[in-house]
């Protein structure tokens, strides 16, 4: 299969999962945020064309494992996407030029120094310890030639190729993002890319093989490059609350960890407005980022038949937060309707 098929297939999988009901629940992260790392480069050997004197035909330019490193700035939706650019440098040495017809020892690297734009899908899976996520980007690779010398063994000249062109790019994204305990927004990543460049950049060089005396003129063609990344980083998120306060050794908890979420219905009705559910979504996102030990849904209303309707809204509520991967346990509900002074009826969630 073509890499350019599986980019293809690998944006179809994103799309699929974002749609299914309740796949993106509870979220690492939400607004702003940047992140950048390092790690390793491994480049497919690229097709490249020879258009000078004495190198016929098309060779594979061999690379050794290199280096990539990539910084890049975004914004999270809070509902599973984030959108981000980046930029990064990867380079490698050329380690051999294959299907010449001679022997050869090469010299000189291949790197890349581009920017991308990604759109990328964090996955819950009902852990606050580990998100794993899906992406794909487009964008533009400046390719660079460093100094390509190919020298055959056994026989006079050499060949060389050098110079930079820049090509569109895409890419896919697959990885892990692990939150930091008690570091709000801070993330370790670990990611696994494939970069397809797209080819046809020309580089000059010059050829003495098969000549007496000097050299002429001519260049190389380079086709498509598939590059592998592996990289390590980190992500910091701007607007991460902060956690919650621990408990005092009483068992008591401090007022100033106590977060309250009010859950406002339609009047006489029992399902979440749009509203309501982003509510309950921030509820349980501090939940089980902060690691919150109980949380309490209860209610107040005057209204005749306040304390029923209230019951099925604390039954709506206690779902979604379900739902949004709390932990049934950790959930209190408390008596409904017994507090007065309020118009309609409505749910408070207080997270401890």
């Amino acid at each position: 299969m073509r890499l350019r098929s599986i980019l293809l297939a690998f944006a179809g999988c994103i799309l699929i999962w974002a749609g299914f009901p309740g796949a993106a629940r509870s979220q690492p992260i939400q607004g702003f945020y940047i992140d950048g790392g390092a790690g390793l480069r491994l480049a497919f050997p690229p097709k490249a064309t020879s258009l000078e004197p004495g190198v016929p035909g098309t060779f594979e330019l061999r690379q050794n494992l290199g280096y990539l490193t990539q910084f890049s700035g975004g914004y999270a939706l809070g509902d599973g996407w984030r959108f981000e650019l980046e930029a990064s440098f990867g380079r490698s040495s050329i380690s051999s030029v294959a299907n010449t017809p001679y022997p050869a020892r090469p010299a000189g690297a291949v790197q890349n120094l581009g920017f991308m734009a990604n759109a990328i899908f964090d996955l819950d899976v009902r852990s606050p310890y580990v998100y794993p996520y899906l992406g794909v980007g487009l964008g533009y690779q400046s390719t660079r030639l460093d100094g390509l010398v190919n020298t055959p063994l056994g026989r006079p000249g050499s060949f060389s190729a050098s110079g930079s062109s820049g090509a569109p790019a895409t890419q896919i994204i697959g990885g892990f993002s692990f939150p930091i305990p008690n570091m709000p927004g801070l993330s370790l990543t670990v990611d696994y890319r494939v970069m397809d460049i797209l080819g046809g950049g020309r580089y000059d060089g010059a050829s003495s093989i098969g000549m007496t005396a000097g050299s002429a003129p001519g260049a190389v063609k380079l086709h498509n490059q598939f590059v592998q990344n592996v990289l390590f980083g980190v992500r910091y998120a701007f607007n991460t609350p902060p956690p919650a306060a621990a408990t005092s050794q009483a068992g008591e908890v401090p007022t100033a960890a106590v977060h309250s979420y009010e859950v406002a219905f339609a009047p006489n009705a029992t399902t979440l407005t749009g509203r309501g559910q982003d509510v309950v979504r921030n509820a349980a996102m501090a939940s089980t980022r902060q690691g919150v030990t109980r949380i309490a849904v209860t209610g107040s209303g005057d209204a005749p038949g306040a304390a029923a309707l209230l019951g099925r809204r604390a039954n709506t509520v206690v779902a979604a937060l379900v739902a949004d991967g709390v932990p049934r346990e950790l959930i209190a509900v408390r008596d409904a309707a017994d507090t007065a002074g309020a118009q309609d009826a409505r749910v408070e969630v207080v997270t401890r």
